[in-house]
């Protein structure tokens, strides 16, 4: 064994690839961290553009996580150029887990293109009160994946943005105003016009309900034991719950104080004599 030639062949091995591997382990050690702290300014940014121009944070955070994944794949691709590794075979074997790889993870991929779907169009944001896929409650965060939700009863619940981004989304607090539909069943032996108006003072009493347009009542339909008064009145997003819990025993209570009864379903029986 010629091991002056192992040596030189050592040696021009650690003068040539040897070096080059060396720099690349060092940009990668000194790029990454960097790439990092770019992504962390940009999200530092985007928290003073959300405070100031009231930015959405699901716009600067998926530019953070972009430009991160960008750049860093950037730098690996350029650093296997530097090392003169052929890419082509480099691309055929990427291109092959790609597929697999794109099969295994169809469903986060959907997720993916659904959250830069709604970044884009925008249904809704932190905040809001929704109902989607099944689900009412308040955003609490919307993530690249998946958007997080606060049920009335305080249910965390993630949806999907795949799914979310296709479904029917109903927005309840995307408008600054709300109409509360009320609707008060009275006897067919009351008097529906004073329970109108009984109503209507009731509504016009309440200073969360908004004036304009002014509240009515109406008769609605003849059900089969009772006449049914709709109401509807307009008040502030905030205030619907209030408004519409209010509304009800407030007209109770003045129903009570002037003679007018809520019927209980009912059944005429008629006896016939052989």
């Amino acid at each position: 064994m010629d091991w002056q030639q192992i040596w030189e062949t050592i040696q021009g091995w650690l003068t040539t690839t040897g070096v080059r591997i060396l720099v690349a382990l060092l940009v990668l050690i000194i790029a990454f961290p960097l790439i990092n702290g770019i992504s962390k300014k940009i999200e530092k940014h985007g928290k003073k553009l959300e405070e100031t121009k009231h930015v959405d944070k699901t716009v600067y955070r998926t530019l953070s996580y972009v430009a991160k994944i960008a750049l860093k794949i950037l730098v690996v691709l350029s650093l296997v150029a530097y090392l003169g590794i052929d890419t082509s075979a480099i691309t055929a074997l990427v291109a092959s887990l790609g597929v697999g790889v794109g099969l295994a993870v169809n469903g986060t991929l959907s997720n993916f293109a659904g959250g830069m779907m709604l970044l884009f169009t925008r249904p809704f944001k932190d905040g809001d009160y929704i109902a989607a896929n099944g689900y009412e409650g308040t955003v609490e965060d919307i993530f690249i994946c998946n958007t997080k939700i606060r049920t009335n009863d305080n249910k965390i619940v993630y949806l999907p943005n795949g799914k979310l981004s296709t479904s029917e989304i109903v927005n309840y607090t995307e408008k600054d105003t709300r109409r509360v539909d009320l609707t008060y069943s009275i006897s067919y032996t009351d008097d529906f016009e004073k329970a109108a108006q009984i109503v209507k003072e009731t509504a016009a009493a309440n200073p969360k309900i908004l004036q304009d347009p002014a509240p009515k009542a109406r008769v609605t339909a003849h059900s089969a034991s009772s006449i049914d008064l709709f109401c509807p009145v307009w008040c502030k997003t905030e205030d619907y719950w209030d408004v519409l819990f209010d509304m009800n025993e407030q007209v109770k209570k003045a129903f009570d104080l002037n003679g007018i009864s809520i019927p209980f379903n009912q059944l005429d029986v008629h006896m016939k004599n052989d």
